[in-house]
């Protein structure tokens, strides 16, 4: 039996995430709509004329705020920031002043979606883009959005930013997404919202299945693809740095933590490490999402103290392996002045 439900950020009318009895099955079907140099479906690449809004807990969401990053699309595409939890309507600009946000003028992403679909029914979701000069969402299509960022926004790249999408590697590249996706980021949500013992048991089966194969892949290189980061890192890495936070103990993926495999651990540490990602990562925000919106799984919202993340910051001797992380790219510059994190020395247990 498969029952569905709607996207990672959203629940059924009754607020639940967990459908009794069946698996989860995401529903995929997004605005479609892209932003491309020539303008094709209406919306030209133009500097600082959208707005792409993100949550920090969100793994989706983490995928753009980092290739945005890496290839210095700050002022090119601002960013406005929603809080780590929300209701079954939308998420909310509560981090702002007077719960706006200040650039759109609105309380709940939902807004923009209606403005551009008048009582849009699927999830509304992040990362979207939206409109600033009518106030309308235009895409949350997150697959290809950072595609999109990487080809179709380069003019207005950073110098040195790296090639993420690069032509000659492209078809490897897409051939990991998808197993990544299929069996990890997806994998770890079909084992926290399954509906059955039985769903669970496969989806937590293929998931350690993968987790493994990709430890052997990267146990003698040091990158997923390549010897330089590209797209399909940025996609496993969202879901590795959740991983011990919530994925183990919220969403029962309890074979192992993170921590105790011992060559994917490493390569997280090594991309936490990198300029660009560990730097956009928000533990309070992540934690306080997962286990204070799914009610359905934890019905106290109390969030755990732990876990200890002071291993993020030990050597990772991943250097080893090669690999020239931009390649002949150089680093993101110092974050944006707004859109820095807390410091895990500084970050709040809760």
């Amino acid at each position: 039996m498969t029952d569905t439900a709607t996207g990672a950020n959203t629940a059924d009318e009754q607020g639940r995430y967990v459908i009794p009895g069946g698996e989860f099955t995401r529903d995929q079907r997004y605005i479609a709509t892209r932003i491309t140099a020539d303008g094709r479906d209406g919306y030209p690449v133009e500097p600082g004329r959208y707005r792409l809004v993100v949550s920090r807990a969100c793994p989706w969401a983490s995928r753009a705020v980092i290739v945005r990053r890496l290839l210095g699309l700050e002022r090119a595409l601002p960013m406005a920031v929603a809080g780590p939890t929300h209701d079954a309507r939308s998420w909310t600009f509560d981090l702002d002043p007077d719960g706006r946000d200040p650039v759109l003028g609105i309380e709940r992403l939902q807004d923009a979606y209606f403005a551009r679909f008048p009582g849009y029914e699927r999830g509304i979701t992040v990362p979207a883009i939206v409109d600033v000069t009518t106030g309308k969402v235009v895409t949350n299509d997150y697959a290809p959005m950072t595609i999109d960022l990487s080809l179709e926004w380069t003019a207005h790249h950073r110098p040195g930013a790296p090639e993420l999408y690069p032509a000659a590697l492209r078809a490897e590249i897409d051939e990991v997404n998808a197993v990544v996706f299929k069996d990890v980021n997806n994998g770890v949500y079909q084992c926290g919202f399954a509906g059955s013992q039985r769903a669970y048991e496969a989806a937590y089966r293929r998931l350690f299945a993968r987790l493994d194969d990709l430890s052997e892949r990267l146990a003698t290189r040091r990158y997923l693809v390549g010897d330089t980061i590209t797209e399909a890192d940025v996609r496993l890495f969202t879901t590795l740095v959740r991983f011990d936070a919530v994925y183990h103990g919220h969403f029962k993926c309890n074979r192992q933590k993170l921590a105790e495999m011992p060559v994917l651990w490493a390569y997280a540490r090594d991309l936490f490490a990198t300029p660009g990602f560990g730097d956009t990562v928000h533990f309070g925000h992540i934690k306080s999402h997962y286990y204070e919106v799914h009610r359905d799984i934890n019905p106290t919202g109390v969030v755990p103290a732990g876990p200890d993340l002071s291993g993020w910051l030990t050597p990772h001797g991943r250097e080893e392996l090669g690999g020239r992380p931009f390649g002949d790219g150089t680093p993101p510059g110092p974050v944006a002045p707004g859109e820095t994190v807390p410091s895990l020395t500084a970050e709040p247990v809760t």
